[in-house]
């Protein structure tokens, strides 16, 4: 991946983001909760690498801290999209014919749901909380996950050598996690992309509804929402947090087409000299 442009710029990105977050854990510039009421809105300084807030809170700060809360819900989110869309998978790929397209019927028929009302369903009884964010986006996206792998997932649920397989002994279980998974990692690996990179944008804006991160919460999401209604104003506490944003979600996307390259040997001719 380090040999091709969009392989270096992403993992130079998220690793950055995944270094921030650590040492976020351990150091900020200024307390998070350090305000000064004489000092609000105010220009980058050498105290303040970004400016202060409408409270006189640090931006630096509160984005460098934002990054490990956006990090958490990126991994959460994309481990459960792709537990409930493999799950989904093996359900539509299965022997039991009345269960394979009863599947596929009920994923055609909750995928036309979005991501924003399920998020609205879960703020009643969960209220604002990360668990209502990747409980959404990870539903949406493994039902995505599931259509979109389907068709590659079935042709080898199919073929010749799972019919083998399964003639020998192997088991159902063994057969996919073998087999069938195999064939569609491809296509598993950019849908993981697009879910983290998706999470990112979710939790922008569903924290902008209110229902996504609490205030109290450090998040990029809490950083854009709490200034953007000054946008015309101070214009500058917008512009960082919707940058980091945007870096960041051009880079999972990225980085989920070179890894898929990388890993495939269609693309990749080192890989198959390898081979």
């Amino acid at each position: 991946m380090w040999h091709h442009g969009t392989g270096r710029f992403s993992m130079i990105v998220l690793g950055i983001w995944v270094l921030v977050s650590i040492v976020s854990l351990l150091w900020t510039p200024q307390s998070l909760w350090a305000t000064d009421g004489y000092n609000v809105w105010a220009k980058p300084s050498r105290t303040h690498w970004l400016g202060t807030d409408g409270t006189g809170a640090d931006v630096f700060s509160w984005l460098m801290a934002g990054s490990r809360t956006n990090l958490l819900i990126v991994l959460l989110t994309v481990i459960f999209a792709l537990a409930f869309g493999l799950l989904l998978v093996a359900l539509m790929v299965s022997r039991n014919t009345a269960l394979a397209h009863g599947s596929v019927v009920a994923i055609d028929a909750l995928i036309s749901i979005p991501t924003v009302l399920i998020a609205l369903m879960l703020a009643v009884p969960l209220g604002a909380s990360i668990l209502g964010i990747v409980i959404a986006c990870g539903f949406g996206y493994g039902l995505n996950l599931a259509r979109v792998a389907r068709p590659q997932a079935l042709l080898a649920a199919r073929s010749m050598y799972v019919q083998s397989a399964l003639s020998n002994g192997a088991s159902a279980t063994r057969v996919f996690f073998t087999h069938v998974l195999t064939n569609i990692r491809p296509v598993v690996i950019v849908q993981c992309s697009l879910c983290a990179g998706t999470a990112v944008l979710a939790e922008a804006g569903l924290t902008y509804l209110g229902v996504g991160v609490p205030s109290g919460v450090p998040s990029w999401g809490v950083s854009l929402t709490s200034s953007v209604k000054f946008i015309s104003i101070y214009p500058m506490t917008v512009i960082w947090p919707g940058l980091i944003v945007t870096v960041v979600v051009v880079a999972l996307n990225l980085f989920g087409d070179a890894l898929h390259d990388a890993a495939d040997p269609l693309s990749n001719p080192r890989l198959r000299k390898a081979q």
